[in-house]
């Protein structure tokens, strides 16, 4: 009570942040946008060189603010056709302060991005910039990479399957960009290694961090793993996983999809002792054939195929649960992905342990600053305040939000809301509004695909399977009469650009 009689007085702190960036720095960088306008390409590049001088005679990040800005302001107006919103603006100090800026669906959080990223790129030591997947990192540098190359900074892009030579080059150079899994595996190859100079990563200065929320809360525990391999043959994984089929949901074993676990009944562990032939499976002698039998369970009741993961080319590929995409030369450890690999009688590669791990919570806290932007963080605002000591400010929109919000609809049945969302789906089909289907796995996504396949509505479907021709997809699905189902791999940082006569069609409909 007394809280809301104080914000109406004094305003919330996110008002009163709002109002101190605005104060201190839009009038200034506004001011300075004709003069900057004035300038050749090559005056606007020696701009930079001017500012390596300033901050090497004891100016401050802080002290060339806006002058900075100005300058990324015009180049991104010049070379992108993207002139920087005042919101924008402000969007662009939070990052550099090490806040997280809240910005709604399309409001540019990649072109904000590129303020904090040049100014403090000038100081050296290098800025990261971390997206979800290697799709929107190449993307990324490849759109916002002419506005740096025109101010006389290089780019890298760590992608996947990159020889350590190319990376090293990579991270060298002033802007790097890639997934939060290339940098934290770098991390732990670098800590694996005997000398300095093969090292590939040398610091942790700036990161700025896309969909914030999914990298430093969802995945935040998941630990990221280098395994070598293990002498230990794999002919007993087949051997138990032909007696899994016999055992019986909730008499010989109990599953718990909450915390992802299985566990064997007193009457399950009979049962396979039975099997087995032997007398007491827990005896001392046994332990490594109690182990086996635990994962082969857990890979039979908890590890769906096209959910889970993908098999390819005779290999059990694993499905990222928070991005859809596949994971390659990744594995399960412990030997989950040899007993998945026995389910799916497919060769079964030799088991692992861990030689080095660390996980994305313990990473991102080396840097010296940090910060990130998303459409969804203020609900999280006390974890990323607790864990990473990082606020949280939301950012209004430029232009007031026309979405047209509808609704959660409820369904008795699973199978009545997959009808419902096909009914929908073909009427607005009819009129030649584009539909997007969020789907949480691929198995859901083909499910839906089939069902209207069956009403004759023309459709494309993105996922794991067809990771290859996302771009191509992604460029479409804002066309008219286009539908496109979507598994959670095309739900982050994915720009959809309304085709001619979308808009008055009422825009992309999206269906989760």
């Amino acid at each position: 009570m007394i809280n809301n009689v104080l914000s109406k007085v004094f305003g919330t702190h996110n008002d009163r942040e709002l109002k101190r960036i605005s104060e201190a720095f839009l009038g200034p960088i506004n001011s300075l946008e004709p003069s900057m306008e004035k300038l050749s390409d090559s005056d606007l590049s020696r701009k930079t060189e001017e500012f390596k001088d300033r901050l090497a005679n004891s100016e401050t990040l802080d002290d060339i603010l806006v002058d900075a800005f100005a300058v990324a302001r015009e180049a991104g107006r010049r070379v992108l056709n993207m002139r920087h919103y005042d919101v924008q603006l402000i969007g662009g100090v939070v990052l550099h302060e090490g806040k997280i800026a809240e910005m709604a669906t399309g409001e540019g959080k990649t072109l904000v991005a590129t303020l904090p990223a040049y100014l403090n790129a000038l100081a050296g030591g290098g800025v990261h910039i971390i997206t979800v997947n290697d799709y929107l990192a190449r993307r990324d540098s490849e759109w916002m990479g002419p506005l740096y190359e025109l101010l006389g900074l290089t780019i890298g892009n760590i992608q996947h399957d990159m020889p350590d030579d190319d990376r090293r080059a990579a991270y060298g150079a002033d802007i790097t960009f890639g997934t939060n899994n290339e940098f934290g595996f770098d991390y732990l190859r670098d800590n694996m290694k005997f000398q300095s100079e093969d090292m590939v990563q040398p610091t942790h200065n700036f990161a700025i961090v896309d969909e914030v929320d999914s990298i430093l809360i969802d995945e935040s525990r998941t630990p990221l793993i280098i395994s070598g391999p293990a002498e230990q043959s794999t002919e007993l994984y087949y051997k138990v996983d032909r007696l899994i089929p016999a055992l019986k949901l909730e008499r010989d074993y109990e599953v718990d999809e909450k915390n992802r676990s299985a566990a064997l009944t007193e009457e399950g562990v009979s049962h396979l002792e039975r099997l087995l032939g032997v007398d007491n499976l827990y005896d001392a002698s046994h332990m490594d054939l109690v182990h086996h039998c635990q994962q082969a369970v857990k890979a039979h009741a908890l590890f769906k195929r096209d959910r889970d993961y993908l098999l390819k080319d005779g290999e059990v590929v694993i499905v990222d649960e928070f991005t859809g995409r596949m994971m390659p030369g990744r594995r399960w450890s412990d030997g989950l992905h040899q007993a998945v690999e026995a389910k799916e009688g497919v060769k079964i590669a030799q088991e692992n342990q861990t030689l080095a791990t660390i996980t994305f919570q313990n990473f991102f806290r080396m840097y010296d600053k940090l910060a990130g932007m998303t459409g969804t963080a203020i609900t999280e605002a006390p974890e990323f305040h607790k864990i990473y000591d990082l606020d949280v400010l939301e950012i209004p929109t430029n232009k007031p939000l026309i979405r047209d919000e509808m609704p959660d609809v409820i369904f008795r049945t699973e199978s009545e809301k997959w009808k419902a969302a096909v009914e929908e789906i073909t009427e607005q089909n009819e009129t030649g509004r584009p539909v997007l289907v969020g789907t949480t796995s691929i198995e859901k996504s083909e499910k839906i695909s089939k069902m209207l396949g069956k009403r004759g509505v023309k459709h494309v479907v993105l996922n794991a399977k067809h990771h290859e021709r996302e771009a191509e997809i992604v460029a479409l699905a804002g066309q008219q009469g286009a539908v496109t189902i979507a598994t959670n791999m095309a739900g982050r940082g994915t720009d959809i650009v309304l085709g001619e006569g979308v808009k008055e069609l009422g825009g992309l409909h999206v269906l989760g």
